[in-house]
């Protein structure tokens, strides 16, 4: 079907036909369509940007400047991926869809300049051809200060968190910590009996029960720990630090446990080292949760899959398992106390992964395909951007 012509394109078509009056009529109606246009988008408080899809703004309303810190004057002809750092990352694959329509994406982010505030982002495409345009596909970006709103819900949730946190975990401390104390003691004292007695097949046995019942012991001192960990968060101990260290040290930990389960592990980080300012072992904790949980996901024979990106401002460690993957209706509580899709789990893990981040200036994000698999991603200051944010 063909296209029905705009007034505008029927007006373009008699050109050819117009004088040097009817072209500066012409002229003159044009600039007020645009001031007219212009003036309608700067009295709008989201902000509106078009981009093409090698991420070039090629417009930009007054709101859109002001959330991003820029005048209007410099916010044509950059570059969106400079603008907001660490958003090409995500964006830039639906920009270019493989020949594929792209589809509506939203992304909600954290901008630190020239203040830190919390923006939604919309990414819509235009419906139109893209060789009419240079053979560049164009896009709105539409974005939204959503700062009082994320933290009043985040206040909101932390308050509803730590009061059920507190009841619940209050309640195990006290009724699980003094028979496990008690466990443990009778158990060492077992296990000393065991050791003076001569070696003998019953004895083995009796020292494999043993082991067992000690493991099981520690099992459940570490849930107790999750929930006070919860409870009582300790603030970062900030230090120069290489996950890449930590992240071999969690993975040389966990070795046995995934060699067991059959679960093949492969890592691609940089040689050169990426440092951040981060608390050792609360970083250690966010990467032990995490392969715990993609181990827990897999069958034998899965595959766990580390990759490291990085830009000026930030460094990415993407965690990719091939498990059973998430459901989308439980995607939106992934991050909830005791919200858990395991056979026996507690559903902090991911809560304390999200808290560790938070307090450290980065952000974790998951997406997951039911049936495909989980790919969680890390996203750290660098350390000399974390300086000059510490330092304003």
């Amino acid at each position: 079907m063909a296209k029905k012509p705009t007034p505008l394109d029927r007006l373009l078509g008699r050109l050819d036909h117009l004088d040097s009056a009817g072209l500066t009529t012409l002229v003159q109606r044009l600039a007020r369509e645009r001031g007219l246009l212009e003036a309608v988008l700067n009295t709008v408080q989201e902000g509106v940007l078009v981009i093409a899809d090698n991420g070039g703004i090629e417009y930009g309303n007054a709101a859109a400047a002001r959330l991003l810190g820029l005048s209007e004057g410099a916010l044509a002809g950059a570059q969106l991926w400079r603008v907001l750092p660490g958003l090409r990352q995500t964006l830039e694959p639906n920009l270019h869809g493989a020949g594929l329509r792209p589809e509506v994406v939203s992304r909600e982010l954290e901008v630190t300049y020239p203040q830190r505030r919390f923006l939604r982002l919309h990414l819509v495409p235009f419906d139109r051809d893209p060789a009419e345009a240079g053979g560049l596909r164009r896009f709105t970006v539409i974005l939204a200060d959503i700062t009082q709103e994320k933290l009043s819900t985040a206040e909101l949730i932390e308050s509803e968190k730590i009061s059920s946190i507190l009841l619940l975990a209050g309640g195990v401390a006290h009724e699980l910590g003094n028979p496990l104390n008690s466990l443990t003691i009778h158990l060492q004292l077992l296990g000393r009996k065991l050791a003076k007695l001569r070696p003998t097949g019953d004895n083995a046995s009796a020292r494999e029960s043993l082991r067992i019942c000690q493991a099981e012991v520690e099992r459940l001192d570490g849930i107790i720990s999750n929930f006070l960990e919860a409870i009582r968060p300790r603030p970062p101990d900030f230090s120069d630090v290489n996950p890449a260290e930590v992240l071999e040290e969690v993975l040389r930990f966990q070795g046995g446990e995934l060699e067991n389960r059959g679960i093949k592990v492969e890592v691609d980080l940089p040689a050169e080292p990426a440092l951040i300012l981060a608390d050792r072992n609360q970083l250690k904790q966010v990467f032990f949760n995490l392969v715990k949980n993609a181990a827990e996901a897999m069958q034998p024979g899965g595959a766990l899959r580390v990759r490291s990106r990085r830009d000026d401002e930030s460094l990415f460690l993407l965690f990719g398992d091939t498990g059973s993957g998430i459901r989308q209706e439980d995607m939106a509580r992934m991050f909830q106390p005791y919200h858990t899709t395991k056979p026996g789990g507690h559903g902090l893990g991911l809560m304390i992964v999200h808290r560790i981040m938070r307090d450290h200036g980065g952000q974790v994000g998951i997406d997951s395909r039911e049936g495909v698999g989980t790919i969680v991603s890390l996203q750290f200051p660098l350390k000399h951007k974390r300086v000059r944010m510490l330092e304003h």
